[in-house]
């Protein structure tokens, strides 16, 4: 049975020292495209990858980049992340002045844009946002550290999205990411998300690429 669900493995939970070793692994995997956290320290505790690094990662990378800006002021970063071979730029509406315009500015760059929503912001906050976005990605943990447990309210959220963006933008994606394994990643698809990010449920995992292929088929 063919389906259209994503799989955006995390490359937060690779192993640092062996990420070309990594990302071949995803390359030669069904994965859809590789998930790159980028933390700055600030808008979350963690301080993770920067620009130097993703362009690292897009030398080996054969699929698209999806990148996640848990940063402050990301409009600064657009055109710096698109240079560094950003596909996808996703960005927190709660660290946004200005979402929409940062929005625009994502896709004038050539990129898939997206806002991501923290587990304590509703759905509601995008009534005015969603028709300028190519996905938007619900946190399923509190943003900042790899390994947490999944927020069960998450599935409420996603079917109040889904059923937003089928009023406003049926084109557009939802991606969850944080807690996302075998064990819920049905119950994501069921409520309505597209693209599951998995990170150490992957990573962790005796046979990672046979986790992309189970989580795929879910």
């Amino acid at each position: 049975m063919t389906n259209n669900h994503l799989i955006s493995p995390s490359l937060l939970s690779a192993d640092f020292g062996n990420l070309q070793r990594d990302i071949e692994m995803l390359n030669n995997s069904e994965a859809d495209w590789l998930h790159v956290d980028v933390m700055d320290g600030v808008f979350v505790p963690n301080i993770s990858f920067g620009q130097p690094v993703v362009k690292h990662i897009k030398k080996h990378a054969r699929k698209p980049l999806d990148v996640h800006l848990m940063i402050v002021d990301p409009a600064r970063y657009v055109q710096s992340f698109r240079d560094a071979g950003a596909d996808i730029l996703t960005v927190h509406y709660e660290a946004c002045n200005h979402v929409n315009r940062t929005l625009n500015a994502i896709k004038d760059a050539g990129m898939k844009a997206g806002v991501v929503l923290n587990p304590h912001s509703p759905v509601s906050l995008l009534e005015d946002t969603v028709q300028d976005c190519d996905l938007v990605l619900l946190m399923s943990v509190n943003p900042g550290f790899g390994g947490q447990k999944f927020i069960e309210n998450t599935y409420s959220k996603v079917s109040a999205l889904k059923e937003l963006c089928q009023r406003k933008n049926p084109a557009c994606l939802i991606e969850i990411d944080g807690g996302v394994n075998l064990a819920n990643a049905a119950k994501l698809y069921a409520a309505g998300a597209d693209v599951l990010v998995a990170g150490n449920s992957v990573f962790s995992s005796p046979n990672p690429a046979q986790t992309i292929s189970d989580l795929k088929r879910l």
